[in-house]
């Protein structure tokens, strides 16, 4: 839809001004390999089914009034599951409104806020929407945050780890490195892939009083369908989030979410494995493509950071599509010949490098 600038005079200043952020696409063709979005390939525990068919058949209730403002039956599960007290969680809907959250409760300050120039694209975004002021620095030649960057004067420091689109993790000693050198400042450890093979700074939170763990049920949970995300940290902080949210909208999760999110936490056994079948298939797929070339970067998440010498990663997606499978192309500077490739089942993987060999590489 275009928009014309005598339409543009009803919006406001800022919203003139603001770049979005874009998500993957979400195509609508039959029988296309959907390797673009780092959705999980395999379906939530049955349990979880369960639960949402239940909401209705239980209580004639369950659309009529609201749902519990405080998600007290979600936060429990994620309490239990974390080891870590009630009053260390707080819950929104989806990891990215309880991140808009955390900038808005933390990061509005006079200094910058720190983060990596290649990371989530969605913090520029957030950072514009509230005013933030940002500086961004620059990952190492190897892709990796350089620890000592972040020993400066901030107002706030957000890292993701693993980091996207790179995947590669950052190890808990060099974030305790990170918190101890900012001690006035909050840092938050955005943890959307951490189920995947890094370690969770969550063990960090009865530690250090400026630590805030966000994490998702998006990926390794597969409920990205549900937009249920989470914050673990001390209790002064996650005041701070429930001040916010409950000045935005105090109703954010629905009673399905929840009765959805609470089951997939309580069965915790098939989290395990299903987390377990990702990275088997993801190192399998790595020494895959490696043997046609490719140079993969270390992944600790449940997609792959990859390059092709030799051939420009713009039309290596679009052949690709061509093909009938959609990866993430990023067009821009330092990752540019790069595609992000989301982990699915042995199957897609196998027809992603087959597809590879015999119809684009051959």
């Amino acid at each position: 839809m275009s928009i014309t600038t005598e339409q543009m005079r009803f919006w406001s200043p800022e919203v003139r001004e603001l770049e979005p952020y874009v998500p993957g696409e979400q195509p609508k063709i039959q029988n296309l390999l959907k390797l673009n979005t780092n959705e999980n390939p395999y379906p939530p525990s049955p349990k979880v089914v369960e639960a949402v068919q239940a909401v209705l058949v239980d209580s004639a209730d369950a659309l009529r009034l609201y749902p519990d403002p405080d998600a007290s039956a979600l936060k429990q599960a994620i309490a239990k599951q974390q080891n870590v007290a009630l009053e260390n969680v707080f819950v929104g809907n989806g990891s990215d409104e309880v991140l808009a959250h955390i900038f808005k409760a933390f990061f509005v300050q006079d200094k910058p806020i720190l983060y990596p120039d290649i990371t989530y694209s969605f913090y520029p975004v957030y950072s514009q929407f509230f005013g933030v002021k940002t500086k961004v620095l620059p990952l190492n030649d190897a892709f990796e945050i350089v620890v000592d960057d972040y020993k400066q004067a901030n107002g706030g420091i957000i890292i993701t780890n693993p980091n996207a689109p790179t995947s590669i993790a950052l190890g808990l000693q060099a974030i305790e490195e990170v918190l101890q050198a900012n001690p006035d400042s909050v840092v938050v450890i955005d943890e959307a892939y951490v189920d995947f093979g890094a370690e969770s700074a969550v063990k960090l939170v009865e530690k250090y009083e400026n630590l805030v763990v966000c994490q998702t049920t998006s990926k390794s949970r597969s409920l990205a369908g549900l937009r249920v995300g989470f914050a673990i940290a001390q209790p002064h902080l996650i005041a701070a989030l429930e001040a916010v949210k409950n000045s935005f909208n105090s109703y954010p999760m629905d009673r399905f979410a929840i009765a959805a999110a609470v089951a997939s936490f309580e069965d915790q056994t098939y989290f395990e494995q299903q987390c377990e079948k990702v990275i088997r298939s993801r190192e399998k797929l790595v020494n895959e493509l490696q043997e046609i070339g490719f140079v993969v970067l270390p992944s600790k998440a449940n997609f792959i950071f990859a390059s092709l010498p030799n051939k420009d990663a713009g039309e290596l997606a679009a052949e690709l599509r061509a093909c009938g499978i959609i990866v993430r192309y990023f067009n821009k500077p330092r990752i540019n010949q790069f595609l992000r490739i989301t982990i699915g089942t042995d199957e897609q993987n196998q027809r992603l490098v087959e597809t590879l060999k015999q119809d684009i590489l051959a």
